[in-house]
């Protein structure tokens, strides 16, 4: 994905940006469990996401 990344707001307050397929954009504004690895200081590099 290029430009801007969507950003993941967890319960406690952090946010993550994540890198992940076009595929997911349907998810976007839904609860969310996201698995992945962190690449960046706040990036994930998303290998799975599902609605929760």
């Amino acid at each position: 994905m290029r430009g801007a990344s969507p950003v993941l707001r967890v319960d406690d307050g952090g946010e993550w940006r994540l890198d992940m397929s076009s595929r997911y954009r349907h998810l976007l504004g839904n609860r969310v469990r996201v698995e992945g690895r962190r690449s960046e200081f706040d990036m994930l590099d998303v290998e799975i996401i599902r609605p929760v």
